[in-house]
């Protein structure tokens, strides 16, 4: 137990990023109650919770009823969560009470229950002696009691024995639509974690921490062979080092002269054009030479696999293999359905953390598709991500895909280009039966750049960019006709 910046003594969730919605954990002492639907998760934040005491050297209680002992050790277990030095009270009925006929001559049944909870778990606590206790579930004590009354006033009672030897309590309620099964219990609790789960995407959301405050909103939470991981939403936050404008070169000379000198550091460039004309092959130049300065880097691929694409680069001299090898360059690639943004930002966090300096998104519509969610909430996280990256002063390069295959009719494909301080465009012509690349810069939000298109290859000995096409005009509307011809317009609306 280690107190906070203002003195209040926390205790560990035994979910980190649990602890990080909740300000720093637990707080020692108080009741905190684990909300949810049948097969959310409750259960096991409560395995976390005990085994944190346990390797903390704290003497920890179960209270269960719904399960024997042997089975919460075989549950826990399928986590690799031990919490075989746990001690348990058992509030179930044993399996005799099935086939006996237990009867109630002189006193209600609830009279009869209530009293024996009330005298075991008084009995254990006093003997046990705990710091940590998870009462599974709490409805346990709704069972007996006789009226709504008697059950508030059972709980205010129980809280306050447990507070006076302070005991950090974690308890679980089911609860239908409507949560109102549980609303005695989330009054009177310290903290209220809701889990939520709809089809595949799990979330978690701590409405309320009384006297600490939280972190607002739903995040990821996933169930993995671990147990549970708990993935906060990303929160751009002020910037950690100031603006530094140096470029961020292609090592390519005309690209680079293209494009002012490179794009500065700490800023979000988008890498926009149809299928197959060369975005990801741009976007890794730039990671790879930034390799080659000594900068760290990741490329996070969505439509692609990695050794698709370290076979392409170098089939074309682009060494990804070396920096790969060498530890400066990542390349991860995002299996479809797998990760919430969540868990993706987190992803990216931990890299940038580690001294990534420039992080490549392949592409947005992959990205869209790939993580759990919707695609207008999958881009406003998406925005999110990059301003975080940015107030870390990372730089950032995003490739989207345009439907159009020749010219440019729009900036952007997705609906964040407004997160964007540089704009790449490439872009097909139709010329003489053939299809030509051409590259172009549509904006450049902290410096100059050359406002001319040139002409874009791929060979086998890497880019190749052409001298700036001042021959031609209508390049943006897909056509390479003559400056003046008199036919220009009317075959561009055509």
């Amino acid at each position: 137990m280690e107190p906070n910046q203002r003195g209040i003594a926390r205790t560990g969730s035994g979910v980190p990023g649990l602890d990080e919605l909740l300000s720093g954990g637990l707080v020692a002492g108080r009741m905190y109650l684990v909300s949810g639907a049948p097969g959310t998760g409750k259960t096991t934040v409560g395995f976390h919770f005990l085994e944190e005491g346990l390797e903390e050297g704290e003497t920890v209680l179960y209270i269960h009823g719904e399960e024997s002992s042997a089975e919460v050790l075989e549950n826990a277990g399928q986590f690799g969560i031990d919490i075989t030095d746990a001690r348990f009270l058992d509030l179930g009925p044993d399996s005799t009470f099935f086939t006996d006929d237990p009867s109630y001559d002189l006193v209600a049944p609830g009279d009869v229950e209530e009293d024996r909870y009330t005298r075991e778990i008084h009995g254990a606590i006093e003997e046990i002696d705990p710091s940590r206790v998870f009462l599974d579930p709490i409805t346990q004590l709704r069972y007996v009691e006789t009226s709504e009354h008697h059950y508030r006033k059972r709980l205010l009672s129980f809280m306050r024995f447990l507070k006076e030897r302070g005991i950090t309590v974690v308890t679980t309620a089911t609860t239908d639509a409507s949560r109102e099964s549980d609303m005695e219990v989330r009054s009177l609790s310290d903290g209220v974690i809701r889990l939520t789960r709809d089809h595949d995407d799990r979330r978690i959301e701590v409405e309320k921490h009384r006297g600490v405050g939280q972190t607002d909103g739903t995040h990821g939470l996933e169930i993995r062979s671990s147990g549970i991981e708990v993935f906060p939403q990303l929160v751009p936050g002020p910037k950690s080092r100031p603006f530094d404008p140096t470029p961020l070169e292609s090592g390519i000379d005309e690209l680079d002269t293209l494009t002012g000198g490179g794009f500065e550091r700490g800023t979000v460039t988008f890498i926009s054009g149809p299928p197959g004309v060369g975005k990801t092959t741009v976007g890794t130049q730039f990671l790879t030479r930034a390799a080659d300065r000594g900068q760290r880097g990741v490329i996070y691929l969505f439509e692609e696999r990695e050794e698709t694409l370290r076979h392409r680069c170098r089939s074309i001299g682009i060494d990804v293999d070396g920096p790969v090898e060498d530890g400066s360059l990542a390349v991860r690639a995002i299996d479809p359905q797998s990760l919430s943004a969540e868990e993706f930002g987190h992803d990216v966090r931990t890299r940038v953390e580690a001294g990534a300096e420039v992080v490549m998104i392949d592409g947005v519509g992959g990205y869209t598709s790939a993580l759990k969610g919707d695609e207008a909430t999958l881009q406003r996280k998406l925005q999110t991500l990059a301003r975080y990256l940015v107030h870390h002063e990372v730089s950032v390069f995003v490739t989207d895909s345009m439907r159009r295959i020749t010219g440019v009719s729009s900036v952007t494909g997705a609906e964040i280009s407004p997160a964007a301080d540089n704009l790449l465009f490439l872009s097909y012509l139709e010329s003489n039966g053939m299809l030509r690349r051409v590259i172009g810069v549509l904006k450049k939000r902290a410096g100059d750049f050359e406002d001319t298109i040139r002409e874009f290859e791929i060979t086998t000995d890497g880019i190749r960019i052409g001298e700036p096409m001042r021959q031609y005009g209508d390049v943006l509307r897909g056509g390479t006709r003559p400056p003046g011809d008199p036919d220009t317009a009317g075959r561009s609306e055509r």
